[in-house]
C-alpha cells in the first residue's frame, strides 16, 4: 500500500521545495521590511522551519525503511516541529505582547500548527501498526502547507502597507 502513497509524496515534497525557494525569494526582497519588526521575521523564519519540516518528513515517507521506522520518525519529527508554534507562542504572550500585535500574530494561528503537528505525531503512531496512519500524516501535511501558504501571503501583504498600519 505504501507504493500507492509514492507519487503522491514525490509531489508534496516538490511542491514544499518549490514554495520553499519561493520563500526566501520573498523573504530577501523584503528583509529590510522583515528586520524592522521583530514578528514578521519570526513568522518568516518559522515559515522556513516548518517548510524544512514538511521536506523532511517527505523524505521519509519515501525513503525505502521498515515501516516501524518511518512511523517512529515522522512521529518524532512532528514532535520536533511542535516546537516551533509552541516556543513562538510563549515569546508572543509573555515576552513581546506589543509587537504580537503589531505583527499580527493571533493564537488561532498557533493553535493550526499544533494541532497539525499533533496529527501528524498520532499519524506517525498509528503509522508503527497500520499504514491507515498515512491519512492523518497527509493530512496533517496538507494543513501546514497550506497554512504556511496563507501565513507566507499574510507576511508580504502586511509588509507592504505602510509604517502606520502596521502598527
Amino acid at each position: 500500500m505504501i507504493n500507492a502513497w509514492h507519487d503522491l509524496y514525490v509531489m508534496l515534497g516538490s511542491a514544499t521545495a518549490a514554495l520553499l525557494g519561493l520563500l526566501f525569494v520573498a523573504a530577501s526582497l523584503h528583509l529590510d521590511d522583515a528586520r524592522g519588526n521583530f514578528v514578521y521575521e519570526r513568522r518568516a523564519r518559522n515559515n522556513t522551519l516548518h517548510m524544512l519540516v514538511l521536506l523532511v518528513e517527505a523524505a521519509i515517507i519515501l525513503m525505502p525503511q521498515p515501516v516501524a521506522a518511518a512511523g517512529s520518525e515522522i512521529a518524532a519529527v512532528n514532535l520536533l516541529g511542535l516546537w516551533i508554534p509552541l516556543a513562538f507562542t510563549y515569546r508572543m504572550v509573555f515576552k513581546a505582547r506589543a509587537d504580537a500585535r503589531r505583527g499580527g500574530w493571533g493564537v488561532h494561528r498557533a493553535l493550526t500548527y499544533i494541532g497539525c503537528y499533533l496529527l501528524g505525531a498520532a499519524g506517525g503512531l498509528t503509522y508503527i501498526q497500520s499504514t491507515d496512519g498515512l491519512y492523518l500524516i497527509t493530512a496533517s501535511y496538507i494543513l501546514i502547507l497550506v497554512t504556511v501558504v496563507m501565513n507566507a501571503w499574510r507576511i508580504m501583504l502586511g509588509l507592504n502597507q505602510p509604517e502606520k498600519t502596521r502598527q
